[in-house]
């Protein structure tokens, strides 16, 4: 029944405020729910590879399995989730990860778990998670309203931060401590429960005809609107810079802490949980700062504390001071975070955003298992303090390579006004 027309001596209806609603809230508690798994999982991984063989490179190959979907995936997951339903590839990517950790799960209660098998769980997983990422980032317009999208990503990533970084990694050390399975459930039963919150979500079908382009014509629109726009052009390479040198000490830090600074399995969970401090309060801080500073000068600033940082790590004679570079890395990659994220929702018309940030993913993050390997053979021919140290060198060359290409790009975007 259709209400009828509100004459002139009529009063408005009294509206009440928006909220964020039933299924905004089981998509949160997915979240929350499995970053706390992951958390649990990213503490344990390193540390049952570590079990398996002392040999970094063999280590730094799982690692590289679980970056490389990013590679070779990210342009067609983007095209994807612009295409299907994206509370359906979440639940399902959730499943398939429930499902993959499961067989984990046993083949380590079996003592049959090995650095193959492994590197295809990781291979696996990172195949899944580059789907439910895209679609992540592109379903909350569909569940909560416009007004109400600050207040949902703000929640989002307070729950992600708490279960990923604060939670999950101390409990996967403490789990992984008592049994070497115990972490790998807690993660596969967490997968499964979001899978279950997920199914629940409302079907939003994207809108296609004969007139929407086929998935190869659309990624190649976002190719080639990223390759022309000289700024996020030169961002997006050195992100892939800053990330392969990342994973060059990433790879290897469950080493580094275990074996050269005497880090206990379960005060392994902690030292992680020190980057997590520091992006917490980058988040709080940063905002200001990059309002103050602005863009630009926030991101320079950024990279730079970050090559310091890396070589910090590096040279690090204990784990206080370790976990204080750690702090370091997660207060700055923060600050790099935010000017990245709010040039590209600045710059990129909304009908290409989706298929623009999947490339600028790939090339941020398509590096990183090649960053992981190159750490692993580091780290065995100079030792487990270099990848780091190497690392700093990588980002501080790179960003001082890239300042003269920052300022020139930056300029033909200021507005240019007539001498008064």
């Amino acid at each position: 029944m259709t209400q009828a027309p509100r004459t002139a001596d009529q009063k408005p209806e009294s509206k009440r405020p928006p909220k964020l609603g039933r299924n905004y809230w089981r998509l949160w508690w997915a979240n929350a729910v499995s970053s706390t798994g992951d958390g649990a999982f990213v503490a344990a991984l390193p540390l049952l590879a570590v079990t398996i063989t002392r040999d970094p490179r063999l280590v730094s190959v799982v690692t590289a399995a679980t970056y490389l979907p990013w590679m070779v995936l990210s342009l067609p997951a983007g095209a994807l989730v612009d295409r299907y339903d994206r509370a359906t590839l979440m639940w399902r990517a959730q499943a398939v990860q429930a499902a993959v950790v499961a067989v984990v799960t046993v083949l380590v209660i079996a003592r049959e778990a090995n650095i193959a098998v492994l590197g295809v769980a990781g291979l696996l997983l990172g195949s899944a998670e580059v789907i439910f990422s895209n679609a992540a980032q592109s379903v909350l317009p569909d569940l909560v309203p416009t007004e109400l999208l600050a207040k949902a990503n703000g929640s989002q990533q307070i729950s992600l931060t708490v279960g990923e970084s604060f939670l999950g990694p101390p409990a996967g050390s403490l789990l992984f401590a008592a049994a070497a399975a115990l972490p790998f459930g807690l993660d596969a039963v967490s997968f499964a429960g979001s899978a279950a919150l997920l199914s629940r979500l409302p079907k939003h079908q994207q809108a296609r005809d004969a007139a929407t382009p086929g998935i190869r014509a659309q990624i190649a629109a976002g190719l080639r609107w990223l390759v022309r726009h000289r700024l996020l052009r030169v961002v997006a390479v050195l992100l892939g810079v800053v990330n392969f040198a990342n994973q060059m000490g990433q790879a290897i830090l469950v080493l580094l802490a275990t074996e050269t600074l005497h880090v206990s399995v379960r005060g392994y969970g902690l030292l992680l949980a020190a980057s997590a401090v520091g992006s917490v309060v980058g988040g709080l801080v940063n905002p200001v700062l990059t309002r103050r500073l602005g863009m630009l000068a926030s991101l320079i600033i950024g990279g730079a504390v970050i090559a310091a940082v890396f070589v910090g790590i590096g040279l690090a004679p204990d784990p206080a001071v370790a976990a204080v570079m750690l702090a370091g890395q997660g207060f700055a990659v923060t600050m790099w975070n935010i000017v990245t994220v709010s040039l590209r929702q600045q710059i990129v018309p909304s009908a290409l955003l989706g298929r623009v940030n999947s490339v600028y993913r790939m090339l941020g993050w398509g590096l990183m298992p090649l960053g992981a390997l190159a750490g692993g053979f580091v780290a065995h021919t100079e030792g487990l303090r270099a990848p780091y140290i190497v690392a700093g060198v990588i980002c501080g060359l790179a960003l001082l390579i890239s300042i003269p290409f920052l300022l020139a790009a930056d300029r033909t975007l200021q507005p240019h006004h007539p001498p008064s």
